[in-house]
């Protein structure tokens, strides 16, 4: 049985994500940071000819859901498939390693290569899905973030900062590509994830009043922009 988690977004000024951020890492554990507290994510993701996954977002369908590949920082040899799924405002997640050879053959539509090569549950299927709904890259996004967590509790809260998009997702793994900003500037998004009750202490810090609440999607605003400027949506 699929395990579904809450995830609630927040956009808010630098000033108030600083004043959050402190009052958490007084009680929370800094996760997966780098030495200088903040790692960068990249992420490339796939979509059909016509959208599909972007208008779902837009149309608020209750039960939708997403790929895209990701690694961290420079270092490729993070490389994994995340297949993003939401149901009624809560949101499962399966993953997988992805070697850069298949990511490479990915990348050039070899889907079933892939798919007659792997085990993996959750590679198969986006195989599938791929070769079957004429999937293909269509922009990589891109951000700063800072995360603390609870681990007992299982509440990860994260710190979004930087946000850009770019068409060029040729350019995914060598990092050179053109950054344009998806929010205007002074704009972050901090998101909180647990999976039944958020503690009081936590929900009081989360319930700032300067904290706008929303059901922020990265890739569907990305995708958004790049239509803005021409590009098919």
């Amino acid at each position: 049985m699929k395990k579904y988690r809450n995830e609630w977004k927040y956009q808010c000024h630098e000033k108030t994500l600083l004043e959050v951020m402190e009052r958490l890492k007084g009680t929370l554990t800094p996760d997966h940071n780098g030495d200088e507290g903040t790692y960068v994510v990249r992420s490339v993701y796939f979509d059909d000819p016509q959208g599909s996954f972007a208008m779902d977002t837009e149309a608020g369908v209750s039960h939708r859901y997403k790929y895209r590949i990701r690694y961290y920082g420079n270092d490729t040899g993070t490389l994994k498939l995340e297949k993003k799924e939401k149901l009624d405002g809560r949101c499962h997640k399966d993953s997988c390693r992805l070697s850069l050879e298949n990511f490479e053959k990915i990348m050039k539509g070899d889907y079933l290569e892939v798919f007659w090569e792997t085990d993996n549950k959750v590679l198969k299927e986006f195989c599938v899905k791929a070769n079957t709904m004429l999937l293909s890259p269509k922009v990589i996004v891109e951000y700063d973030r800072t995360a603390v967590i609870e681990p007992f509790a299982n509440i990860r809260i994260t710190a979004d900062r930087n946000i850009s998009f770019s068409p060029e997702v040729d350019r995914f793994l060598e990092g050179d590509y053109l950054r344009n900003p998806i929010l205007t500037k002074d704009q972050h998004v901090l998101e909180v994830k647990f999976d039944h009750v958020l503690p009081g202490y936590i929900k009081r810090i989360a319930s700032d009043d300067k904290l706008i609440q929303s059901s922020f999607s990265k890739y569907y605003l990305a995708r958004k922009n790049m239509s803005n400027t021409g590009r098919r949506f």
